[in-house]
């Protein structure tokens, strides 16, 4: 019997690559996005739990989660509209996280094999400015998804955390091409942005059931540019 999957924020970028990639791994995936398969707010509880009902009716108890939905969010600290943006980028990011884990966390540790991969950003590992909120948002998973491994590994359920650094998404088509490349040759030791397929295929491996002794981990896919700092 094949495995279930539900990859939240799955209708684009790295959240899209990783349903293809786990689809192809034979396993059964649910797209849960505002357009996706099961069209879910992940900040909202209540969508949450009927998204999750739906999957778990249709396709089976949830065997892996992947929290892949997040918002780009900044703006200077004295920001007419900051506190807002501060809500909505913590609500989407992070607690939108917690909400998929508690919806999700019987069926995960039913099998003895479930699994978790918290998709955040290298502004979990650093920071630059004028990004405080979604910064913030991604130290928050960071730090939430070592607290699932410390609880939930005796229950075998995995819980992991992948950083990507620039990666060619809808976050960063805005950014000019010259730009980016400038960055990318300054700032990235293989010199180029990454592709979505390369951060799902780390994710993807987290989820198989051999993984059960990586736990914990959080794992950086950025060409080395945290590795180079400055």
């Amino acid at each position: 019997m094949s495995r279930v999957a539900i990859v939240t924020g799955g209708a684009s970028g790295i959240g899209r690559a990783t349903a293809e990639l786990l689809t192809s791994a034979g396993v059964q995936v649910a797209v849960v996005d505002r357009h996706g398969d099961v069209p879910v707010d992940v900040s909202d509880a209540a969508s949450v739990a009927r998204g999750v009902e739906d999957v778990r009716r249709t396709l089976g108890p949830v065997d892996i989660l992947v929290n892949a939905a997040g918002i780009p969010a900044g703006g200077p600290l004295d920001g007419e509209r900051y506190v807002e943006v501060w809500e909505q980028t913590l609500a989407v990011n992070l607690t939108g996280a917690m909400l998929m884990v508690r919806a999700c966390l019987d069926d995960l540790a039913r099998s003895g094999t479930g699994r978790i991969v918290n998709v955040a950003s290298t502004e979990a590992l650093s920071a630059t400015p004028l990004t405080s909120p979604y910064s913030v948002s991604k130290h928050g998973l960071l730090g939430f998804t070592r607290s699932l491994a410390v609880d939930l590994g005796g229950r075998g359920v995995t819980a992991n955390c992948v950083c990507p650094g620039p990666t060619l998404t809808g976050m960063t088509e805005g950014i000019p091409p010259a730009a980016r490349e400038k960055f990318a040759q300054r700032r990235v030791p293989v010199g180029r942005y990454g592709r979505p397929e390369e951060v799902a295929y780390v994710i993807v491996a987290l989820t198989a059931v051999e993984a059960s002794f990586v736990n914990g981990a959080v794992i950086a896919v950025d060409g080395g540019m945290t590795a180079r700092g400055g």
